[in-house]
């Protein structure tokens, strides 16, 4: 048995201006900051053996909170990275629909097929992010293990592990600093929490 924590990164202020980041390397806001620090405060566990996360600074800076709180070692990866947005990275969505309307239309409507100029396709983020789930998995039996990285990369392993169809995977929100809860028993998966941001409903209280 292993519990995994999928937490997304806080805001950032391309997240609030509504810019792609893919793997530009954007920092928290004063805001995602705040949402880290209350992330930490209010964790949805009483213990944490491992913490994973993608070396992107706005992943870092999140799982560094969290690790600061129940004294965990934290691991970086380059493979929990975002998807490559390629040349959409630091454009609007109307921005990408207004120059790339078709790819733009693809990437709600049928994401396993999108094809990014010069970015990743989500059938292969999908397989590097779970070789990596498969490697953290393989060495953390009985252990509750976070994983911190993005929006995309998340729903693609969530929608995996929940032998959900790629093309679902907008079904599946995913907030700044949500954390999702599922149990793996061998190939059997239960889902415990999705997308909870509990921990931001009392900021006044930290």
């Amino acid at each position: 048995m292993i519990r995994f924590f999928f937490i997304r990164h806080g805001e950032t202020e391309w997240n609030s201006t509504g810019k792609y980041q893919g793997q530009s390397d954007v920092a928290l806001s004063q805001t995602g900051l705040c949402q880290a620090q209350a992330l930490a405060a209010r964790f949805p566990a009483e213990t944490l053996d491992a913490i994973y996360t993608s070396d992107l600074k706005r992943a870092t800076t999140t799982a560094e909170a969290v690790a600061a709180r129940f004294r965990c070692p934290l691991e970086t990866d380059k493979a929990l990275r975002e998807i490559h947005f390629g040349d959409w990275e630091g454009h609007t969505y109307e921005e990408i629909t207004a120059r790339w309307p078709e790819q733009g239309a693809n990437f709600f409507r049928a994401p396993e097929t999108l094809v990014i100029p010069h970015g990743e396709t989500f059938p292969l983020l999908q397989e590097r992010a779970m070789k990596k789930i498969k490697e953290i998995s393989a060495k953390s039996e009985g252990q509750n293990v976070a994983v911190v990285a993005h929006g995309a990369i998340l729903r693609t392993i969530l929608v995996t592990l929940m032998h959900i169809p790629l093309h679902y995977l907008w079904s599946i929100r995913q907030d700044n600093t949500a954390v999702s809860i599922l149990r793996l028993d061998d190939e059997f998966t239960t889902i415990e929490l999705i997308n909870s941001t509990a921990h931001l409903a009392r900021p006044d209280t930290l």
